[in-house]
């Protein structure tokens, strides 16, 4: 999985290997990808740490080459890895191109480069699932519902736009794939204390391993689990 050094992923990844698998912490930052692996392993799973910086392809494509050689197959993709990026490049009006593309790289084209990279492997699996850590930011029915906190968030291009984005891009990787089996969904975690959500104006009470667990759910479902679907913790999300 990828950003799985800290934060919500770091938690998904501590969840997963306590529940058997063994789970490849992806990380840009070497050191603190094998620190987040000791620690697991300290604490009874198994989990191998690997570089990943998901705007590298050549690194990505090294990564899916290491684990094909280490492993053999994937059965699950989480990708995880994103970022807020500068929100003052991202106001309407005022916004910054070199900013908003920054975002759409790692939320956006770096998934796609992990997923192109990693489908091989997947195809291997008896029950592949890819799991895209989204945001309850990109849910339209949410951003536009006059009664919904979201609704009265400043406008930004960025990160929202990015994670509605990611959305479609489940959807259509979940037409694509669900004939071999390969389940795609996306789901958002909420708002977690995190230091992903410092800059948020207002305070948060939410753990990482409770936004973890939606991914974990949909991670590690069986042969219910539905595929091109936006889900947190209560179901099913508006679009």
């Amino acid at each position: 999985m990828t950003g799985a050094n800290k934060g919500i992923g770091r938690a998904v990844a501590g969840r997963l290997a306590e529940l058997g698998m063994t789970v490849v912490v992806g990380a840009r930052d070497p050191e603190k990808g094998a620190e987040a692996v000791a620690e697991i392993n300290a604490a009874g799973g198994t989990a191998h740490p690997i570089g990943l910086d998901v705007t590298d392809q050549r690194g990505v494509s090294a990564a899916a080459e290491q684990i094909a050689d280490r492993f053999g197959r994937l059965d699950v993709l989480v990708n995880n890895a994103g970022i807020a990026g500068d929100l003052a490049a991202q106001a309407p009006g005022s916004a910054h191109l070199d900013g908003l593309r920054a975002v759409f790289e790692t939320n956006l084209f770096g998934v796609v480069t992990v997923t192109e990279a990693m489908l091989p492997l997947l195809r291997r699996s008896a029950a592949a699932r890819i799991v895209n850590v989204s945001s309850g930011t990109a849910s339209m029915g949410w951003t536009t519902d006059a009664t919904h906190y979201l609704s009265r968030m400043p406008g930004s291009l960025g990160y929202p736009v990015s994670k509605a984005a990611l959305n479609m891009l489940t959807v259509q990787y979940a037409k694509a794939l669900s004939r071999e089996g390969i389940l795609v969904n996306a789901v958002a975690p909420g708002a977690c204390d995190t230091d992903f959500a410092k800059g948020l104006p207002f305070q948060l009470t939410r753990t990482a391993a409770e936004g973890a667990a939606i991914v974990v759910r949909l991670a590690t479902l069986g042969r219910e689990c539905p595929t091109g679907g936006f889900f947190d913790d209560n179901g099913r999300l508006p679009w």
